[in-house]
């Protein structure tokens, strides 16, 4: 927790956009439970990066079902669990996601979104008022039009690379810097 006047990282993760990303676009079948990100990880890349305190809000979709192993496993690694539910046709973890980076705006405080999707992107630009703003997402996957953002201010960080939330590597295609390349991995 911060101490009174402490500037707050709010790391928000929309955890089903990354579910969805890593099994249909990476592994291409359902990611099994020791090739999900290790979310404590996030926290501990968030905080160690901009040197603060840092609150985790998880968003998900549970209209008729609470899961609640997974709501416990989220509290035991710091997060406040954000169970939604709504009409069908409501994208419920985006309307969430886009009101809480609105109402962050109105709080001495900076943020990581930890998605892909673009339906931020506006919210995201308002925040890159001179605040630390970061999007955190697997590189090749992340929205085209956070792009421009980056002159605003807003930072990239790979979940993979950069945050280092998986314990084995995936199988992605990346461009890989010749200081990286080992022969072996491809042999």
């Amino acid at each position: 927790m911060s101490a009174p006047g402490e500037r707050t990282t709010y790391v928000l993760v929309d955890g089903e956009n990354i579910d969805a990303t890593l099994g249909t676009s990476i592994l291409n079948r359902r990611p099994n439970p020791e090739e999900r990100p290790r979310w404590d990880r996030v926290l501990s890349f968030a905080e160690a990066r901009w040197g603060q305190p840092v609150k985790g809000l998880f968003f998900l979709a549970a209209n008729n079902d609470l899961p609640m192993g997974f709501i416990q496993a989220l509290l035991a690694l710091g997060y406040k669990p954000i169970p939604l539910s709504g009409a069908s046709h409501d994208k419920v973890v985006d309307i969430a996601i886009q009101r809480t980076l609105s109402a962050l705006r109105t709080i001495a405080a900076d943020a990581m979104l930890v998605s892909h999707d673009g339906d931020f992107h506006r919210e995201l630009e308002s925040l890159c008022d001179g605040r630390r703003v970061g999007l955190v997402a697997f590189r090749e996957f992340r929205n085209s039009r956070f792009a421009g953002l980056t002159d605003k201010g807003l930072h990239f960080f790979d979940l993979e690379y950069d945050v280092q939330a998986f314990t084995s590597r995936l199988p992605r295609v990346r461009i890989i810097p010749i200081d990286e390349f080992d022969p072996l991995e491809f042999l």
